[in-house]
């Protein structure tokens, strides 16, 4: 683009030279014209002069008065004068109008050349800009990382402050003591870490000092390019007749040496015309180098992103890595210090192995302690819901007694009627010892006398109604006999739900004594595996790694405890698949009675 806006100004300085040149052409031309009507005017003259006959014309009549008198008049020396200034200036008239014309062919060949050389630029110019914007990215992606590592530095600096903090490592002889060597596992897990962090740093450094490397190489040879596609300046020397013989000279020149070096030069890519000092094959190489450590940059970026998370800042890179590089030496050295007196108290690296393994039992141990707390728990509330319905059901029990003592005995014995003699009132006449009264032929009887037309008003009105009573009395004992069937049979669903709600009240005692039992066994499980764990961290130091558990005394204690948990988890689906059935039950009993 440089170049472009170069060759512009060039073209316009030459149009403004041939503009300016057109100007003292034409100036040229008007005095040409002035002195060739002078020349006529004094020849007129001469040759009215020869003859003074004639009379003169209006102009050699001013041209007369001008002179002033006969005496006065141009010689032949005046006219060859003016006559060789007339031949030199039509000889710089056509000096000029070549010159002219070599500019002419100048700029239309300056023209062609920049458009040329834009068309070959295009490329070029789209390369740079990709590069430009790859620049960017890369730049983004330095300032990116800086400040990861500047959040970095800082979070180095608050894990030397706490592991200044943390108190020295000490013995710990009880369950309660052991809270701490969780601290412990966090001062080795956050000494990784600082390791770990320390090497991305250093990658991440590297990576971008050999950026900055090939972004100034780009630099460097951008202002070169730059400085060799800088137009030559022109240097025009005017005089009162236009261009001098030395200016004239120079510039037919150098449109020789142009055409020359055009003629010369053979057509050629951009990158031959524009980068003389950098090949082709040298440019591909340190963009495919470029490329590479771009991509490097990015998984580097990308480790680092997933390690901690954040941005980076690409300010105080150099100082945050020294100060890293000390807190890194510091915390080194305080992790010696720390590993020497360990080493002095007599705990060696085995011992600790062995303390992080006990520690993973206990912790191992707690959780399952934990989730059998929880399951006794569960049992706890299934014990008491069992409770809960153990005494609904003696309420129940206890109402269905107090009902049965206070309701009468019932002792009826239903027998069926015998077709030939089914008369319900009949019945109870022979249950009440008169048997010498036959019910039907007592009702034939007062049907013939409630007929018979002897008898009077009163007497035939007395036997009706003595029919009628007998015959509602015999409806009556069948609703009587109706209604006590169906009391009987109340009854003997009350005495079988009784005898069920006894059962299952045994089954539910039952029930509750074999869950109390498990629950006790449940306890003295959890209590054995504390006093082993007990015992275990109790032991001396010194005799720890000989007296510690060994692994198949572990794997039977894992296995103890799994056997405890599946026996107690089977044993509560069990219970609930039973307690389920029971009520399934109850509910079909209820619907049945309802």
């Amino acid at each position: 683009m440089d170049e472009i806006k170069g060759k512009d100004r060039v073209i316009l300085a030459l149009e403004k030279d041939l503009g300016v040149q057109a100007g003292h052409t034409q100036k040229l031309l008007l005095q040409k014209e002035a002195l060739d009507e002078q020349l006529v005017q004094v020849k007129e003259a001469e040759r009215y002069h020869s003859s003074p006959k004639r009379e003169l014309p209006a102009g050699v009549g001013d041209i007369s008065e001008l002179m002033g008198s006969p005496e006065q008049h141009l010689d032949e020396r005046d006219v060859r004068r003016f006559q060789l200034k007339i031949a030199e200036l039509n000889a710089v008239i056509r000096k000029l109008e070549d010159r002219n014309t070599l500019l002419a062919d100048e700029r239309n060949e300056l023209l062609k050349r920049s458009r040329e050389t834009e068309s070959q630029l295009k490329p070029l110019v789209e390369k740079n800009k990709r590069m430009s914007k790859k620049n960017d990215d890369m730049l983004q992606c330095i300032q990116r990382m800086e400040e990861k590592i500047k959040n970095l530095s800082r979070e180095n600096v608050e894990l030397k402050e706490k592991l200044s903090a943390q108190p020295a490592l000490k013995r710990h002889t009880s369950l309660n003591d052991l809270s701490s060597t969780r601290e412990e596992q966090e001062i080795e897990f956050l000494r990784l870490q600082v390791k770990e962090q320390q090497h991305v740093i250093d990658d991440l450094t590297v990576v971008m000092f050999m950026t900055g490397i090939h972004i100034e190489r780009l630099l460097r040879s951008k202002k070169q390019r730059r400085k060799s596609l800088k137009p030559p300046k022109r240097h025009v020397v005017e005089t009162f007749f236009g261009f001098d013989e030395e200016s004239v000279d120079s510039e037919t020149s150098s449109v020789t040496s142009y055409n020359t070096d055009k003629t010369d030069r053979t057509p050629a890519t951009p990158e031959e015309d524009l980068e003389d000092s950098t090949p082709k094959e040298e440019a591909e190489l340190r963009f495919c180098q470029l490329t590479r450590e771009y991509q490097a940059l990015q998984r580097a970026y990308a480790l680092l992103q997933e390690q901690v998370g954040g941005t980076l800042d690409a300010e105080r890179e150099a100082r945050t890595r020294e100060q890293l590089q000390a807190d890194l030496l510091r915390c080194q050295a305080k992790i010696e210090d720390l590993e020497k007196a360990l080493i002095e108290k007599g705990q060696d690296s085995k011992w600790v192995e062995e303390k992080q393994l006990l520690i993973r039992t206990n912790q191992e141990l707690r959780e399952k302690i934990y989730r059998m707390e929880q399951e006794e728990h569960q049992l706890k509330n299934e014990m008491q819901d069992a409770k809960d319905q153990n005494e609904l059901l003696e309420f129940r029990v206890l109402e269905l007694e107090e009902r049965e003592r206070r309701s009468p005995a019932f002792n009826l014995h239903i027998t069926t009627f015998p077709e030939n003699n089914g008369s319900a009132l009949q019945l109870f006449c022979h249950q009440e010892g008169i048997k010498d009264v036959n019910i039907s032929e007592l009702m034939k009887k007062l049907d013939i006398l409630g007929d018979n037309g002897n008898l009077r008003n009163e007497e035939q009105v007395a036997i009706i109604q003595a029919g009628t009573v007998l015959s509602l009395c015999e409806k009556w004992l069948k609703q009587i006999e109706g209604t006590e069937a169906a009391l009987t049979q109340k009854m003997l669903d009350l005495e079988n739900e009784k005898d069920l709600f006894s059962k299952q009240k045994g089954y539910l005692e039952e029930e509750l004594d074999y869950r109390k039992q498990a629950l006790d066994q449940a306890y003295m499980k959890i209590q054995e595996l504390e006093a082993t764990l007990y015992n275990a961290l109790q032991q001396d130091p010194g005799r720890r790694a000989s007296e510690s558990l060994t692994e198949a005394q572990r794997e039977d204690l894992r296995a103890a405890v799994e056997k405890v948990r599946r026996q107690i988890l089977r044993q509560s689906r069990e219970f609930d698949s039973q307690i389920l059935h029971e009520r399934m039950e109850l509910l079909q009993q209820a619907q049945q009675v309802i």
